[in-house]
């Protein structure tokens, strides 16, 4: 019996890679470390800030220590917001859904992202108190592909909702990369994936796989779970 979904965030909710690959570079080119859009696709997708950088120094060659990791993050930070006073536009079907949920079934976000990052986008959707439970990259040490961030994304939503059950089997990801599906099949949650980011043939370890949540609501998800 489905018990809760829990969302990702950036290729699920809104498209912000493209915006985060442009922060990324105003960031890392003036280091002498961009890359391609192709090579953020292949490498970086999926990464929280931390480890963005942290690969994108060692891809270069150079080490980076904490507080230097930290003024970075803050940067890119400042530079995404700058990019995203633009407005974003949500993924087909992805509000409705949301709404259908309401009420339903209990909801979490689940996000590599930076919640200074996601809060405005939320305000811009008018979903911002849309999900019982967040979880960004400020409250796990790994981001995803690891465990972490799901297992308290549904630790969170099962101390708020103790009388429904709430465990990871009865839990439903809905995710659209690689290392998040093994985030949340590693914390064991089904994972219903959507071909936002990748090719379904790079999304195989998801329980389900569909082109988009347009016409999908809380009582398509209870059938598919």
């Amino acid at each position: 019996m489905l018990a809760a979904v829990i969302f990702d965030f950036d290729g699920i909710i809104v498209d912000t890679e493209p915006l985060h690959y442009k922060a990324f570079q105003e960031i890392l080119v003036p280091l002498g470390l961009g890359y391609s859009w192709e090579e953020y696709l292949r490498r970086y997708i999926g990464f929280d800030d931390r480890d963005a950088f942290r690969e994108a120094f060692r891809a270069g060659g150079k080490t980076i220590d904490g507080q230097e990791l930290k003024v970075l993050i803050d940067q890119k930070a400042g530079a995404f917001s700058r990019i995203i006073d633009s407005g974003v536009e949500p993924y087909p079907g992805v509000l409705e859904l949301i709404g259908s949920l309401e009420g339903n079934l209990p909801i979490g976000l689940c996000s590599g992202a930076l919640r200074s990052d996601i809060n405005p986008i939320l305000g811009q959707l008018g979903i911002a108190g849309a999900f019982d439970a967040v979880v960004t990259a400020e409250d796990v040490a790994a981001s995803k592909p690891d465990p972490a961030s799901y297992l308290l994304a549904v630790e969170k939503l099962a101390a708020l909702f103790p009388q429904k059950g709430i465990v990871p089997e009865t839990c439903l990801a809905v995710e659209d990369t690689p290392a998040g599906i093994a985030s949340a099949t590693g914390a064991g949650l089904k994972v219903l994936a959507v071909a936002n980011s990748y090719p379904e043939e790079r999304l195989e370890h998801a329980f389900r796989v569909v082109d988009s949540l347009a016409g999908i609501d809380c009582q398509s998800l209870r059938r598919i779970f």
